[in-house]
C-alpha cells in the first residue's frame, strides 16, 4: 500500500464530509443529541411514587404510619380518600401508583401488640415500578413495626430488645446509586455503534448510486488502499465524538471517571474500528444508501441496545438469548466502560472483554478487504 493514494482517497472523503452538511451533522450533531437525550430521558431511579391513602383508622397511631411515607423521598401523597370507588378512580386514572388502605382497627391492634394488616393496593402495569414501590412499602413498614416493638419493650421496663441480625449495607461504586452514573458509560457504546456504522455504510454504496466508483476502479488505487483511505476521515471524526461524549458525561452530567483515560480512548480506537469495518461490509454488499442505513439500523442499533448489558440485564435473559449476546460486540465495550469509569479497573481484569474486541475489529477489518472487489460486478 502507497499512503500517497490512501491520502488521496482520505482527503476526497473528508472533502465530501465538509461539503456536506448533512453527513456532518450525523457525525456530530446526533451522538450529542441522542447522549443528552437519553441521558435526561433514560432515569431508572424510582422516586416520589405518587400514592393516595384511605386511613379508616383516623387514630393517632394510622397517622403515624401514614407520615412515615410522607416524610420518605420515595412516596408523594396525592390525595387522601374514603372509599374503594375513590381509590380505583385514583389508579386507574393514573393518579397514582400506590394506594394505602388502613384498617378501622389499626390502632386497637397496635395497641394491644397484635398485628394490624394494612393493605397496598399497586398499579402492576409497570411492573418493575410496581415492584420496587412494594419493596420501599415494604422498608417503611418494617421500619415502623421495628420502632413500634421497641417502644413496647421500653414501656414494659424489659431490656432493649435486640435484633438478631443488623445489616449495614455499604454500595461500592455508585454509592448515591444513580442510574445516570451507569447509563452514561453504556449509551457511549451504544451510540458509537450506531454512528459509526452508519456513516461508513454509506461510503462505498454512495460512490456506485452516483457513478464515481468506475472512475476509482480505472485508478491504481487497489481495494485495501481504498478501504483505509474511506476509513480514516470516519475514524477521526468517531474518536472525536467520543471525546465529546466523555466530556458530556463529565461535566453535563457528572458521571465519574475513575479508571485509566489512556485506556478508555484506546479500547475505544478499537471498537470504533470494528464498528466503521463492519458499516464498510454492509456498504459494500448493499450497494445502495438506502437499504445500507436501514441494515446498518437492524444490525447495530437493536442488538447493541436490548443484548449489550446496556438496559436489560443478560443474566434475566432466556438462555438461548444469553447464548447470542455473545456475537455482540458493544456488550464487550459496554463491560469495559463501566468497569473504567466506576470501578476504575484496567485490563487486568478486563482483558478478557478487551482481548474479544479486538478479534471483532480484526475479523470485520479482514472481511471489509475481502468482500471489496474493483469490479463493476
Amino acid at each position: 500500500m502507497k499512503p500517497i493514494r490512501i491520502w488521496a482517497v482520505a482527503r476526497k472523503e473528508f472533502i465530501h464530509v465538509f461539503r456536506d452538511p448533512r453527513s456532518l451533522g450525523m457525525a456530530i450533531a446526533i451522538p450529542m443529541l441522542l447522549l443528552v437525550l437519553f441521558g435526561y430521558a433514560l432515569k431508572l431511579d424510582v422516586d416520589n411514587v405518587p400514592i393516595v391513602v384511605w386511613d379508616r383508622s383516623e387514630s393517632h397511631a394510622s397517622r403515624e404510619f401514614i407520615s412515615q411515607f410522607d416524610g420518605s423521598v420515595y412516596f408523594s401523597i396525592q390525595d387522601y380518600v374514603r372509599s374503594y370507588p375513590e381509590v380505583e378512580h385514583a389508579v386507574d386514572s393514573a393518579q397514582a401508583l400506590v394506594a394505602l388502605v388502613i384498617p378501622e382497627d389499626f390502632a386497637r391492634r397496635i395497641d394491644s401488640g397484635r398485628t394490624a394488616a394494612v393493605q397496598l393496593i399497586v398499579d402492576g402495569s409497570d411492573s418493575n415500578t410496581a415492584t420496587i414501590a412494594i419493596g420501599y412499602a415494604d422498608t417503611i413498614a418494617a421500619a415502623y413495626s421495628q420502632d413500634v416493638a421497641l417502644r413496647e419493650v421500653r414501656r414494659s421496663g424489659a431490656r432493649d430488645l435486640q435484633l438478631p441480625t443488623d445489616l449495614r449495607p455499604r454500595t461500592w461504586y455508585n454509592q448515591d446509586m444513580e442510574s445516570k452514573n451507569y447509563i452514561i458509560p453504556g449509551l457511549i457504546a451504544v451510540i458509537m455503534m450506531v454512528i459509526a456504522a452508519l456513516l461508513t455504510s454509506l461510503t462505498v454504496a454512495r460512490e456506485w448510486e452516483r457513478g464515481t466508483m468506475e472512475q476509482l476502479i480505472s485508478t491504481p488505487v487497489k481495494g485495501s488502499e481504498l478501504i483505509l483511505g474511506k476509513f480514516i476521515p470516519y475514524f477521526v471524526i468517531g474518536m472525536f465524538d467520543v471525546l465529546i461524549s466523555v466530556l458530556t458525561g463529565e461535566f453535563l452530567f457528572n458521571v465519574p471517571l475513575r479508571g485509566s483515560v489512556i485506556l478508555l480512548f484506546g479500547m475505544a480506537a478499537v471498537f470504533l474500528t470494528g464498528a466503521l469495518s463492519l458499516g464498510m461490509v454492509i456498504s459494500i454488499l448493499t450497494r445502495g444508501q438506502l437499504l445500507a442505513s436501514q441494515l446498518a439500523m437492524v444490525l447495530t442499533f437493536l442488538p447493541s441496545f436490548l443484548l449489550s448489558d446496556f438496559m436489560y440485564a443478560i443474566s434475566n435473559m432466556p438462555k438461548p438469548i444469553q447464548m447470542i449476546t455473545y456475537l455482540i460486540p458493544a456488550r464487550y465495550f459496554v463491560v469495559l466502560l463501566k468497569g473504567i469509569y466506576l470501578k476504575g479497573v484496567g485490563l487486568q481484569i478486563l482483558w478478557t472483554e478487551a482481548a474479544l474486541l479486538v478479534v471483532f475489529s480484526v475479523l470485520m477489518v479482514v472481511w471489509a478487504n475481502l468482500k471489496f472487489k474493483k469490479k463493476l460486478v
